[in-house]
């Protein structure tokens, strides 16, 4: 029978707590580099007037996307009523709030002028723009999350009885949240890839797995520095977790393209993004199909990988990277292909209309995405060495309720 989880803070922060520390804050001051370079203009990136959202854009989406499925871990304990969750929820709470700070830090930096954040920050919202409605949904989803981590951590129980209902309203905002971020490429009908209403669950199922995937990691690194146990049982719930909704990504993405090769208006863009038209085919079988779905589904229903941790970290990377892969193709895929300004005829002129656009990232927008991972790494670092956000234990004595000590 589990007990009472008890919490604490990191208390003895050797040199492996400073150089993890010291390599994530490295990349937030390659972070910092970027900006000021891109701080000049986008000329400096591979972006131009066709390929307008670049690698910076792949990095936030990726980030704010994991930050809605990271704190669905908590959701699961608490809506639930899951108890082998209940005490993994402090963590995954404040990974979704560093996710998502990350993930808009890279949104804002992107800009280039600080003063386009400042007019921007200036401005009226324009509520017939998606982009207004995510604003919104992010600023909420933080807001949320602060309430919620102290109904949590509230040590004289003032918040309990708003435990639950803030966890439901968590629950229903990051599907709002999410479907909003979708809704942004399935509201553009003007690009072939993108126009599909399938694009909201399809990302809200992809915040759940590389939101489970990166807590996954985080919580499995965390227990290991620390020194603290972590029994099977937990992860083995997140293993189980992870596999479902991987298959779900992958019938959701099986549905979107059988839809898109029914309709003869689709068959161009998904010769040229899945029949091996381009660069992007490759990507999307080898990356997005076999690294990021076949693979860590076989790392993980593999009966001879049972219990296998490294098999198990394996699984979450490789469904990390295939994830990225995934808004890689969405994102830069879905802008490479020609805008079909008049169907069924062919459209050139000198400006390159009709024309299939090339996209290469530069350093500095390597280096911005990276230091919004960076960032978020380090305020994850940060939260758990001030707050209580660890069990101490979570061994299957501790953890599972239905642990069966032996005799």
């Amino acid at each position: 029978m589990a007990t009472k989880a008890v919490f604490s803070e990191i208390k003895n922060s050797g040199l492996g707590f400073w150089a993890v520390l010291g390599f994530f804050g490295l990349l937030v001051l390659g972070g910092v580099w970027a900006f000021m370079v891109m701080h000049h203009g986008h000329y400096v990136t591979g972006m131009d007037n066709q390929i307008v959202w670049g690698m910076p854009h792949v990095f936030a989406i990726f980030l704010i996307v994991a930050a809605s499925g990271a704190a669905n871990i908590a959701t699961i304990g608490t809506v639930f009523g899951k108890k082998i969750y209940q005490p993994l929820g402090r963590l995954s709470a404040f990974l979704a709030a560093a996710l998502l700070v990350g993930g808009l830090i890279v949104l804002l930096l992107d800009l280039g002028s600080i003063g386009h954040v400042i007019e921007m920050a200036k401005g009226a919202l324009n509520f017939k723009s998606i982009f207004a409605w995510n604003m919104i949904l992010y600023s909420g989803f933080l807001g949320i999350i602060v309430v919620y981590l102290w109904t949590m951590m509230d040590r004289r129980k003032i918040a309990k009885a708003l435990y639950k209902p803030v966890g439901i309203a968590n629950m229903i905002w990051r599907f709002l949240l999410t479907m909003g971020t979708g809704s942004i490429f399935g509201f553009l009908v003007s690009r072939q890839y993108y126009d599909a209403a399938i694009m909201a669950p399809l990302f809200i199922v992809i915040s759940y797995v590389i939101g489970t995937a990166i807590y996954t990691l985080v919580l499995m690194a965390s227990f290991k520095m620390t020194g603290r146990e972590l029994g099977d049982a937990v992860l083995n719930r997140l293993r189980s977790t992870l596999a479902i909704f991987i298959a779900a990504v992958l019938f959701l993405v099986l549905a979107r393209h059988l839809a898109n090769l029914y309709a003869t208006e689709h068959h161009g863009v998904e010769g040229y993004m899945v029949g091996g038209g381009s660069g992007f085919s490759s990507l999307f079988w080898y990356g997005q199909i076999v690294m990021g779905s076949l693979i860590p589904m076989f790392l993980i229903w593999c009966r001879f990988l049972k219990n296998n941790r490294f098999a198990l970290i394996g699984a979450a990377i490789f469904a990390i990277l295939g994830g990225f892969v995934q808004f890689y193709i969405i994102l830069i895929g879905g802008q490479s292909y020609p805008l079909v300004l008049f169907p069924n005829a062919e459209v050139s002129s000198s400006f390159g209309d009709g024309a299939f656009n090339a996209y290469s990232a530069t350093l500095p927008e390597f280096m911005l995405g990276l230091g919004g991972v960076g960032l978020t790494i380090c305020m994850v670092i940060i939260g758990m060495r001030f707050l209580r956000l660890l069990p101490t234990n979570l061994a299957d004595e501790v953890a599972d309720p239905h642990h069966k000590a032996e005799v």
